[in-house]
């Protein structure tokens, strides 16, 4: 076939028209391979908080099945509610006679060392 001064082949058509069908297909190939790329991250990072979730989800078993244990009331009862079983004896210390505890000093808020410039940058920006 001629087109003016050149000459057109038809296999040099078919060639041109299969070198741009394999550099789409590598193109379409590279993509899919990014995008399993993805995925796989993507797969691993779920894993992990499943991973995560499961052990949390174990330890709150735990917990909730010593919670609900006779040795978790007892516990409770003889070191927070302060309670005793018959024929425990109960112990309250008592501080001696004639003592009187120290009090302990709180130191007062320092205030005196901030300047104006600092009061506003509390204010303004929170630091």
């Amino acid at each position: 076939m001629k087109l003016g001064p050149l000459e057109i082949q038809p296999q040099r058509i078919a060639i041109f028209i299969g070198i741009a069908m394999v550099l789409l297909f590598i193109m379409d190939f590279n993509s899919r391979m990014e995008e399993l790329s993805r995925l796989q991250n993507e797969a691993a990072t779920v894993r992990a908080q499943a991973t995560a979730i499961m052990v949390t989800q174990h330890a709150l078993e735990t917990q909730q099945a010593y919670a609900t244990s006779a040795a978790a009331v007892e516990e409770w009862a003889r070191e927070q509610a302060r309670m005793a079983q018959p024929g425990d004896q109960v112990i309250v210390p008592v501080p001696a006679p004639g003592v009187t505890p120290d009090p302990t000093a709180t130191p007062a808020p320092r205030f005196a060392d901030l300047t104006k410039w600092d009061v506003w940058m509390a204010l303004l920006f929170g630091k």
